[in-house]
């Protein structure tokens, strides 16, 4: 059975509403609707192509929570947590957009912050719409960002703050191309993987636990 995201049903219907509509127009004597009635077709499948959303089965240590490519491993400051180790993936259109948590844990706040649009991959992207989640693990308190990029303008989280956090379970979506950051303590994490590697949600070891 194949699954779509949860919020992505309007982004489903409305053109292949709107296809079959000028479809149907195109054979009542408006042959000219013909090529919006495919180029709305077109984008629908592309939506399906998208918004779905595989079952997968948790990996070892630390998951990946998105899809897409490492763009970054490095050290940033962060208001609460102070320094912190930084793994960022950049997730292109291509990619699943629905995000799982990478370990464990207690979901302590879900906080949306209003922000600008660049493209994600931008390092200026850090000051974009974003919604941060705040996790209680067993490495310690950690964030994992979603951030907006240029075309993504709506992050949809599937919790509020309060929940238990699953390995490889759904937390949110972000709708097309995005970025997905983790922030765990200096030192609490090894790594696995290296830049520009493709990684997936839940099913990819970006880490292993040093504590």
């Amino acid at each position: 059975m194949v699954r779509f995201a949860r919020g992505s049903t309007p982004w489903l219907l409305t053109p292949v509403l709107l296809s079959l509509l000028l479809g149907y127009a195109a054979t009542m004597g408006m042959p000219w609707l013909r090529i919006p009635a495919v180029a709305l077709l077109l984008v629908f499948v592309f939506f399906l192509v998208f918004f779905r959303d595989p079952d997968r089965v948790a990996s070892p240590g630390v998951a990946s929570p998105a899809d897409g490519k490492v763009r970054a491993i490095d050290v940033v400051e962060d208001p609460d947590l102070g320094r912190c180790d930084r793994f960022s993936i950049f997730m292109s259109p291509k990619d699943v957009h629905v995000n799982r948590f990478p370990l464990d844990g207690k979901v302590v706040s879900v906080v949306h912050v209003p922000g600008g649009h660049i493209p994600a991959f931008n390092k200026d992207a850090d000051r974009n719409e974003r919604v941060v989640t705040t996790l209680d693990t067993a490495v310690g308190r950690i964030k994992v960002i979603q951030i907006a990029g240029t075309v993504a303008r709506r992050i949809v989280p599937y919790i509020q703050g309060g929940e238990t956090a699953v390995k490889g379970e759904r937390f949110g979506l972000i709708r097309l191309g995005s970025r997905c950051d983790i922030l765990v303590l200096p030192g609490s994490i090894a790594w696995a993987v290296p830049i520009g590697t493709q990684v997936y949600a839940g099913t990819t070891q970006i880490g292993e636990a040093k504590r």
